[in-house]
């Protein structure tokens, strides 16, 4: 039978083996040492690996990113969303004059990278890196509406979204309009997406290709006005279809 006395005073002086040992002393500073050291070799050889991948593959945003890449970017995202607009609700009433001034919105400043559609699928969407996401999936269309204010106003870094508008909240009354018109982006039809098509910015060299197919189809020598010489800061818009 083991000797209780000799238990007793073992457990009263503090010399029991299963009791833990203190981060201070030199048993303990060695374990959290290691520790330390452990994490850092792993950090290290993931950077390493990372370096290597970047070496043979290179950084082109041509390549569509890993699934590594694709939680980082949804983190980003949510870090991005500050924590009081989580639960936000749209405080404008949708009506069809509202509607029609966010695709309005949307048709000049967004569809140059997510399309008229919300698809993403434009020279510019496919082609960022990550690529510019689909508007009309659930990733998009089931993030709350005060998400999706604080994704338009502040942007998120590291991806090709940027801040848009007046960073106070005297500018929310259009994000607003234009949040409505995203959640409609599913459910678009032909005669809008021709709407919006009448309505996107047009670029000098845009505004001179189209010149030069009027001039061909009407048989005229006109010269073409080079892009040099075109309006900067109010372009055309293309012309509807009749």
């Amino acid at each position: 039978m083991p000797n209780h006395q000799v238990l007793g005073e073992t457990i009263l002086n503090g010399n029991s083996t299963n009791r833990p040992q203190s981060p201070r002393s030199p048993g303990g500073r060695w374990k959290y040492l290691r520790a330390f050291f452990i994490l850092l070799s792993a950090s290290a050889v993931v950077c390493g690996l990372f370096g290597a991948w970047i070496a043979v593959h290179g950084i082109s945003a041509r390549d569509q990113p890993t699934a590594a890449e694709e939680l980082m970017a949804l983190t980003l995202r949510h870090l991005a969303i500050p924590r009081d607009h989580r639960n936000m609700k749209n405080p404008i009433p949708l009506s069809p004059a509202i509607l029609a001034e966010g695709r309005m919105h949307w048709a000049d400043h967004c569809a140059s990278c997510h399309g008229n559609d919300g698809r993403g699928q434009t020279d510019i969407g496919r082609n960022l890196y990550p690529k510019a996401p689909d508007m009309t999936s659930g990733r998009t269309q089931n993030l709350s509406d005060g998400e999706l204010l604080a994704i338009i106003k502040n942007g998120i870094r590291l991806t090709g979204m940027p801040a848009w508008g007046d960073p106070s909240s005297q500018g929310d009354s259009q994000n607003w309009k234009l949040i409505h018109f995203i959640r409609h982006l599913p459910s678009t039809t032909q005669e809008e997406l021709d709407q919006m098509k009448a309505m996107n910015p047009v670029s000098p060299m845009e505004h001179m290709e189209e010149q030069e197919q009027d001039a061909f189809l009407s048989g005229s020598d006109a010269p073409v006005t080079p892009p040099s010489t075109i309006h900067q800061h109010h372009p055309p818009t293309k012309k509807e279809n009749p």
